[in-house]
This record gives C-alpha cells, structure tokens and sequence, in this order.
C-alpha cells in the first residue's frame, strides 16, 4: 500500500525529476517509510513506501528488473501473491525479493495482460517495457486503488491522488459541468473517467490500458459483475445460498489476513463490521485489535453507536479501542480533512474515517473493514421499490438523487450548468446494458460498479492513506461478489436488506446485532448545521474566492444559510454542506 506516480512525454522530452519529486512529496503520506523516483528517457515513475510485505529494501520501489527489462511502480496489495510466486518459480523465474511487487512484474513477464486477472486483492500499477517503450496502467476490479491522469500536450502524468497531480502543475482547473451535475444530483458520486476538474480524468476500475510511446492508447476491461443465474442456482434454497456465501467470505477475510505486520478492524457495531470480528475470531486470530469512534450529538440526534461495538468487542475479547470526538476537535480537523481528498465527498464518514485513522495509525499499519455489503446484497433503502418497478429509472432516480435536473438549474449559475439531465443519462444507459434484467440487479450492478467505487471506496482509501494506515475491505473480494450476483434479488431484500448476509451472520456474531436497526457514520454536527459550523460554511460559499468562481446562485445560498435544517436530501445529507464541501475543497486544493 503505497502511492505511486510517473510522467511520460510523448515528444522524445526526457521525464522530469523535478515534477516527480513534488508529486512523490504529495503522496507521502500514504508512504511515510521511504520514496523513489526511476527515470528511463521519455519516462519517468515515483513511488512512496508503506512497508506491509517483505519489510527489507529489496522490495523499493520503484523496482526495477533489469533482466526483463521492466520497471513497476504499485499502490495496493497482492493476497494470492504467495500462490502465484510459486507457479512462477515453477517456470524457472528467480526472485531477488520475497514481496508481492516483484510477483506482479514476474507475472507480466509470464503472461503480459492475461496475468491481471490471475491476481486477487486491490491495486494499482504502471510498468514500463524497455525494449518497446509501452507503459501499461492497471486499476483493480473495484477501483480500491484509485489512479488520476492528467494530459497536456504531449505529456501524461499519473499519480495516486489528484492534489499530486495538482502539484506537478501544468493542468486544467476549470470545473467540468457534467461532472458538477453528477456531484449535485448523485450525492456526490462523478463516475470514472471524469473528475470535477477539466483536465484531471481517472482510470476506470477494471481497467488495463496500454500507453504507445507515440501517445496512442488502448484500453481492456477485464471484469465486469455478472447477474446472470442457471437454473440450478434459481432452484437453491435460502439456506445453500446462506451457506455459500458464510465459505466464501470466511476465505475472503483469511485473504486478507496476508501481512507481515499486524492486522487490526475497524469496528462500528453494524452487521458487516462483526461478521469481520466474527470470522477473525473463529479461525483463532488471538489479541485482535478493534477501533470504534464517536460523536457529540446535535439537534437530538446520537453521534456514536458504541453500544453496538461494546457488545462485539466484549463478545469476543478484543483489545478494543473507544474514540469520542468533541465537536471542537471535529471542526479543528475539518480542514485537513477535506485537503485529503483526492475529489469533494460530501458523505458525513469522511471526517470519522479521518480522525479513526489517525488514531488507529498510531497502533497498527493494517486494518479490515466492512464496507461494500450495502452494495453487494442489497442493503440500501432504495432496493426493495425497484422490486417488480415498471419504470426502475426513475425509481431509482427518485429515491437516490438530491435534486432533479429542473431544480439544479436553480441552484447552479448558467455558465456551469450542464445543458441536459446528464446524470439521469448515464444510468439510463447504464441500466440499459445486456447482463441484468431484474430492476434490482440494474440497480445493484450501477451501484457495485459506479457508486461503491466513487463514494465508499474512494472515502476509505483516502482517509486512512492519509495516515499511512492499509484499508482491507473483504466484502469486495471478487469472488464473492460474483458469487452474490447470482443470488436471487429476493433472498438479499429479505429481513430488510442483506437477508442472506444476515442468516449467515447469525451463524457467527449475536443476534442483537443483526436484528438492530440499520446504522450509519452518524455525526450530527455536520447533517444539521449551527453555530460555528454556519459561520464556517458562511465564511467559504462568500469569501473573494467564492464569489470569483461563481458556481452557485446567491438565492439559493441565503435560502440555505437561512435555515440549513430544512433542506435535507433524500439520502438524509445536508444541501448546505453539499456545495459548501465542494467550495472548500477547491479553496484547499488552490484551484
């Protein structure tokens, strides 16, 4: 787990040192134990280090083969890395390191682009060939990983984080009006390849493109979510499924056990997050280390669910750690906060993850963690009325977009308003693609694909890389996910949502657990706006800055500043902190 970045210049100019060192400096702090930069003519790749997997320098990076004429440069982890390294041994391949970069490159040496999807876990990489001058860039099937790419002229940078690419110079900050649509209407969510920044595009996850070195490029996705079911599997009962997906995800936690540090969980007390304590403490993991953390309450409403994480860490003897944020450490720490992510995120869990990885980064480097069961088995509110839909576009659309077409018009100034509903487009032809016909399955498939990528995924990656801490989610290993999409929709719509995944916790974790009502990331202060956080927001949406850029009608501002608790999205966010998070990111950013 690390950061990585390079530059390639398709005129025959030599890479930059200099601009990879500020773009490496920009990702330190998702690789506080060491950095390198390898330039080769027209190429040049940085990397900075978080040692997880073989701790000695061998396993540097950027690493470099000089026999295969290769050089990598990887962010993420490789879980089968041990399995591949022996069949790669078996064909005469010797290796100087005992990580699992030098498996990755070795693969590639083996079986070029087909080796991608012999690799299970999260990652993305560049390798640059000598002999032929190609560079390949490679994004995991989930985007956990994330890689952003910006264009000029007849140079193209990478790097893990968009800020890095920011600090390379030389890109195009002007915001993008369909990717603005997205943010305002998808709860934030701008699907790959756009960012909010003109000239800052991303890799789709799944993603293998080919760079020539005259700058022609080609790109395979090779994997996609399938939800397509045989006879046999629509005639299996609750229970098989039940059990099925119990073994599948009981080898997806054991997967991500691979490390040579300590391995802890991070613990909120939902369903997903236990069942991770669950199965740890079932195959005999002792000492386990679990963090859970919490807020002051605002306008009534609870700021922790600890209750819940007592009762696992209690269950199970965890050597558990309790965080309580006071609302003046949350509003000190809002601002750095926001500067770490790499694209605006308007979810309220950015701050918790921020803050929970701070202090878990003081104990240990890895941590497992529960996200994408929502998206995976059906856990999410908006499932159960595309059952049976005659119209699951605007089903869908009706239960997850913060404002239609009609009334961002009213909310954004004309010069950055899109000029048709691009949003409500994309996933109309999203849910028009041949793989899914059920209406849930077009639902579960955009968000496993798009949201879970652009929102859960990316906030988790951010957050805890900002304090050097690996983020191992095992609700996304590929397998099981195939796995549950095969899954008839009305075994995951059950008990609510997650019926599946609920009878196969009930074989693990304590029935209060899985019977409580369906939690979240609460923290209050920033769903209900008052006091110093108005001031703040106030000060951000009206400072010189703001009123330059000119994004949003001053109308619809004083409607929000007036009253921020009553403008509340469907998904039960603030419309106030929405644009406000937006502007203080660009102001973070220098943009």
């Amino acid at each position: 787990m690390c950061g990585i970045c390079g530059e390639i210049h398709f005129d025959g100019a030599p890479a930059s040192a200099a601009r990879l060192e500020r773009m490496t400096d920009a990702l330190a702090p998702r690789g506080p134990n060491g950095a390198g930069i390898v330039t080769r003519g027209a190429v040049g790749l940085g990397h900075r280090r978080l040692k997880i997997i073989d701790l000695s320098e061998k396993a540097a990076q950027p690493f470099v083969d000089t026999g295969l004429g290769l050089t990598i440069a990887f962010n993420g982890c490789i879980y089968n890395y041990e399995e591949l390294r022996r069949a790669l041994q078996a064909k005469g391949h010797v290796f100087a390191s005992t990580g699992d970069t030098e498996v990755i490159l070795k693969a590639w040496a083996e079986w070029g682009p087909a080796a991608v999807p012999k690799l299970h876990g999260m990652f993305a990489f560049a390798i640059h060939e000598r002999e032929s001058g190609r560079v390949t860039l490679v994004r995991d099937r989930f985007g956990i990983k994330p890689l952003y790419l910006a264009e000029t002229g007849k140079t193209l940078r990478f790097a893990s984080t968009l800020p890095a690419l920011l600090a390379a110079g030389d890109v195009d900050t002007d915001i993008d009006p369909v990717a603005l649509h997205h943010y305002m209407s998808w709860h934030a969510v701008v699907p790959a390849p756009r960012t909010i920044l003109k000239g800052v595009r991303k890799l789709p996850a799944a993603t293998i493109r080919v760079i020539e070195p005259d700058g022609r490029t080609s790109d395979e996705i090779y994997w996609k979510p399938v939800f397509e079911r045989t006879s046999e599997d629509l005639a299996r009962s609750g229970e098989e499924w039940r059990d099925m997906v119990l073994d599948s995800l009981r080898t997806s936690v054991d997967r991500r056990m691979v490390a040579d540090v300590p391995v802890g969980v991070l613990l909120s007390g939902g369903v997903d997050s236990s069942m991770i304590v669950g199965l740890l403490a079932e195959a005999g993991q002792k000492g386990l280390t679990t963090f859970s953390i919490g807020f002051e309450e605002a306008n009534g409403e609870k700021g922790d669910e600890f209750v819940y994480s007592d009762l696992i860490a209690k269950h199970y003897g965890t050597s558990h750690n309790k965080i309580f944020i006071q609302s003046s450490e949350m509003m000190e720490n809002l601002p750095k906060a926001i500067a770490a992510m790499s694209e605006p995120m308007v979810s309220y869990d950015n701050i918790g993850f921020f803050l929970l990885s701070r202090e878990v980064s003081k104990h240990i480097k890895v941590v497992q963690s529960g996200q994408g069961a929502d998206e995976v088995f059906g856990g999410y509110h908006w499932y159960p009325p595309m059952s049976g839909s005659t119209n699951p576009l605007a089903d869908y659309a009706g239960a997850f977009f913060d404002r239609t077409h009609e009334q961002m018009a009213t909310h954004l100034q004309p010069h950055v308003m899109a000029n048709r509903d691009e949003s409500l487009a994309f996933v109309e032809s999203h849910f028009a693609q041949d793989g899914a016909d059920d209406p849930v399955d077009k639902a579960l498939r955009l968000d496993t694909n798009v949201m879970l990528v652009d929102d859960p995924v990316k906030r988790v990656d951010n957050m805890t890389m900002a304090w050097g801490l690996e983020a191992r989610v095992p609700f996304l290993d590929h397998e099981l996910v195939e796995l549950a999409g095969r899954i008839p929709a009305k075994f995951k719509l059950d008990q609510g949502g997650k019926g599946v995944l609920k009878e196969a916790a009930r074989k693990v974790v304590p029935a209060d657990v899985i019977d409580r009502p369906k939690g979240y990331f609460p923290v209050p202060a920033l769903k209900y706006i008052q006091g110093p956080y108005l001031e703040m927001v106030r000060d951000t949406l009206t400072n010189e800055k703001a009123r330059s850029r000119g994004l949003f009608r001053e109308d619809y501002l004083d409607a929000l500043f007036a009253n921020p608790t009553e403008h509340i999205t469907k998904l039960r966010g603030s419309e106030l902190w929405q644009v406000a998070l937006l502007e203080t990111w660009l102001q973070a950013q220098g943009v």
